[in-house]
């Protein structure tokens, strides 16, 4: 009787994600992507985010049957209603999803089988600065601080490793600490 080997680790099929390394690798041209959302104010701080199609793997993506659809507003305390969580916390769930998702990844390649990953992130905001009281206090974010608490199969090294890994192959984190080219074009009537 032949024996099956299981090549899903953590979620992951290893065997494609190594053969996706392989064509990228072989062919630059298939990494280059170009995401998409779209946004419609609804009323107040009340928004909506749809996300569907993009470009990549050297073709236009139609996989998605349906777009992903997400409501963005401000608590009571900032003039919304609480229709959804405001962006910048849109922004900590990028970062801890984008990060969660390098790490397991890695772990898959790395043969390391987790059992859990849980993180907390923490941004320090000043809202004098974005409300124009003050030209002194930036818009956003002064400071980000998270903490990750991973378990598996390796040891606490070999975890402690995969974070900092995390934070060298992250998107979302790169383009938080290294910034990244924003342009805004406005169109009316």
């Amino acid at each position: 009787m032949a024996q099956m080997i299981s090549t899903v680790r953590n979620g992951v099929d290893t065997q494609q994600l190594f053969g996706t390394l392989d064509a990228v690798g072989d062919h630059p041209e298939l990494g280059a992507f170009t995401f998409r959302a779209t946004n419609r104010w609804i009323n107040g701080a009340h928004n909506r985010s749809r996300l569907q199609g993009f470009y990549g793997a050297g073709r236009e993506d139609d996989t998605r049957r349906e777009a992903f659809v997400i409501d963005a507003g401000e608590p009571t305390v900032l003039l919304g209603t609480d229709s959804g969580p405001n962006a910048a916390e849109y922004l900590l769930h990028a970062l801890a999803a984008c990060l969660t998702t390098t790490i397991v990844y890695c772990a898959a390649a790395r043969k390391i089988r987790l059992t859990e990953i849980e993180s907390t992130f923490e941004a320090d905001m000043d809202v004098r600065g974005c409300f124009g009281l003050d030209s002194e206090v930036r818009n956003g974010f002064s400071a980000i601080r998270g903490t990750f608490r991973v378990n598996g199969d390796a040891s606490d090294d070999r975890l402690r490793a995969l974070v900092a890994h995390a934070q060298k192959r992250s998107a979302v984190f790169d383009m938080l600490t290294h910034g990244v080219p924003v342009s805004l074009d406005a169109v009316t009537g």
